[in-house]
């Protein structure tokens, strides 16, 4: 298996991603528990921030009436 079936992104893919977008825009990244995943193509959405939230929630979740971000959703396996 190489790289590019092991990988989804290399750092040179994802730089000229983020170019795409405004210098000052926010990124948030998902995640739960513990280890490390592949993530799926950057997405803008809208969040707010909770931080109150419990940690397994994340600090931010989606709400139509929050602030633009960029967001790298991580690949979700179910095995």
């Amino acid at each position: 298996m190489n790289d590019k079936e092991l990988y989804n992104f290399t750092v040179g893919e994802l730089i000229e991603i983020l170019q795409q977008y405004p210098k000052g825009m926010p990124v948030v990244v998902s995640g739960y528990e513990n280890g490390y995943e592949n993530f799926y193509h950057p997405c803008v959405n809208k969040v707010v921030h909770n931080p109150d939230s419990p940690y397994y929630d994340g600090e931010f979740q989606i709400d139509d009436e929050g602030e633009e971000v960029l967001l790298l959703e991580r690949v979700v396996r179910f095995d």
